[in-house]
């Protein structure tokens, strides 16, 4: 177990909108499984929003009130995933990038993998 030195930013914000915070070395703690576990929900329910979106830009005109609603929606999902962006990063660079070698480029993905 590496030891723990970082605060990992949790997935909700508390009653007066400030971020949460789990100070923890364990990562399979019932507190880190619920965080990770909203993570995928709000993941999920991102690409979900999206593929819906998509749908309703290529149809016949979608409405005013239909576009504020998915704009506001989509403007959520995305501080959602943005939350999740940061904490996933700080854990990586607590975590991993102190094992890194100096000429590790990183991962290497086919060409295919971007479509």
């Amino acid at each position: 177990m590496t030891p723990h030195n970082e605060l990992r930013l949790l997935p909700w914000s508390g009653p007066d909108g400030k971020p949460c915070y789990l100070s923890t070395d364990n990562s399979d703690s019932h507190l880190s499984r619920l965080a990770d576990n909203t993570e995928e929900i709000q993941l999920g329910l991102a690409a979900d929003l999206v593929t819906h979106t998509l749908e309703v830009l290529s149809g016949e005109g979608p409405q005013t009130e239909e576009l504020r609603r998915l704009s506001a929606d989509l403007a959520e999902a995305l501080k959602d995933v943005l939350r999740v962006a940061a904490s996933r990063g700080h854990r990586l660079t607590a975590r991993d990038l102190s094992t890194r070698e100096e000429d590790d480029e990183g991962p290497r993905l086919p060409a295919a993998a971007f479509g």
